[in-house]
């Protein structure tokens, strides 16, 4: 079996959902880009707790966890099986990482995961695994959790962070007719250039060394999915590809990432 790369997907406003823009073009280009997964693994920024948490429901419910949007929105599902074994699975490797975990067998698909998936697998038959993130824990943290799990991309796993590159709902309506945050470009830049480093440490530093990264994220939860995909590269570089997905409402950087590894970054070159 082909082995998949990581990805790292923003997933803007619920609203995606309804109106996809670029992310779902490029979304559906990479669903035919990649071979079918025979399973996913994702990890939400809107799924937090203070330790690893892994779903193992087996029709796992869609959650429609925002409100004040239209109630068109509210009706959508994405009913994707569960996959308790890969559940399990996730699980040991989490534990045998040294890290504590537990399943959690209630727990549905928030926006941060349905959204997304619904662009890129819209037919919701390919069996879905949600994974918490750890917001007081950090980036390396969120990068052991990838890393305990890169084994799973050699049997056809695709493991995905959901987040965003830039998330100041702060700005949202400060920006119209085009115009955009002035941080955000910067910010992308930079992370794109760290990747393309392979510069681990700064990427785990970015509060400090990212340009205006208290403005592009005044928290970390929807970049720590960034790490989640990092660590599941595997050894070595990451491989990383950054997949311009355009900006909404002016502060929402909508970029993808796909992380192949060292192996098959050093093929392409």
């Amino acid at each position: 079996m082909s082995r998949l790369p990581s990805l790292y997907i923003s997933h803007g406003s619920p609203m995606t959902a309804l109106h996809p823009g670029q992310v779902g073009v490029r979304l559906a280009e990479l669903a035919r880009d990649l071979p079918a997964p025979r399973a996913i693994v994702i990890a939400s920024a809107h799924w937090l707790a203070r330790q690893p948490l892994v779903g193992s429901h087996p029709h796992p419910p869609t959650i429609h966890d925002f409100g004040g949007f239209p109630r068109e929105l509210f009706e959508l599902q994405y009913p994707a099986p569960g996959d308790p074994v890969l559940a399990e699975d996730v699980a040991g490797r989490i534990a045998a990482a040294g890290l504590p975990v537990a399943l959690d067998p209630q727990r549905g698909l928030d926006h941060g995961a349905w959204v997304p998936l619904r662009l890129l697998h819209p037919q919701a038959d390919i069996p879905v695994v949600p994974v918490s993130i750890q917001p007081m824990l950090g980036p390396q943290h969120q990068f052991a959790l990838g890393r305990a799990l890169a084994p799973l991309r050699e049997q056809g796993v695709l493991l995905i962070g959901s987040g965003s590159v830039t998330h100041n709902l702060h700005d949202w309506g400060n920006y119209h007719d085009g115009k955009e945050a002035p941080y955000v470009r910067p910010f992308i830049d930079w992370v794109e250039q760290r990747l393309a480093a392979n510069d681990r440490d700064a990427l785990f530093d970015y509060r400090r060394q990212a340009p205006f990264a208290e403005r592009a994220h005044p928290t970390d939860e929807h970049l720590l999915p960034l790490y989640f995909a990092m660590g599941a590269a595997g050894e070595g570089g990451f491989g990383a590809k950054r997949i311009d997905a355009g900006i909404d409402a002016g502060f929402l950087a909508m970029d993808l990432y796909r992380f192949d590894g060292a192996d098959r970054a050093q093929d392409a070159a």
